[in-house]
């Protein structure tokens, strides 16, 4: 009975020399609450693991100065022609309202309490937009 005894003993002797820590979440990712200083750490490691590259950043680097030339006079020349259909079919005094044609186009331009509405339906594609220009 002794040795029952002083293993009894010896067992609650140990808890009370014994110490408990709580057990404390702290999130990694600065987004979440974590230290700022894990961001650049936590970015590094996912563009390390990224397998995926933009092909367009490539190719538009691959122009010719003739190439990027031309696309600036087409984009020129676009914009002219636009500018004239705009100013023969509004005039100058700007935008009317009423509905309009250009081609497959159908333009519907009307005031609203949030300032003139302008919608665009391109009738080929059934593509519409609208823009809303405040008052």
């Amino acid at each position: 009975m002794k040795p029952f005894l002083t293993t009894v003993v010896l067992v609650f002797s140990m808890y009370s020399f014994s110490f408990g820590q709580d057990l404390v979440y702290r999130p990694t990712n600065p987004a979440f609450g974590g230290d700022t200083f894990n961001y650049q750490w936590l970015l590094s490691a996912a563009e390390a693991q990224n397998t995926f590259t933009d092909a367009s950043d490539s190719s538009r680097d691959q122009r010719s100065d003739l190439e990027r030339f031309t696309e600036n006079l087409n984009s020129q020349l676009l914009n002219q022609i636009s500018r004239t259909l705009f100013n023969e079919q509004f005039g100058e005094e700007g935008l009317t309202e009423g509905t309009f044609s250009f081609g497959t186009l159908f333009v519907e331009i009307f005031p609203s309490g949030e300032g003139l509405v302008i919608n665009i339906l391109d009738t080929s594609t059934g593509d519409q937009s609208q823009v809303i220009i405040p008052n």
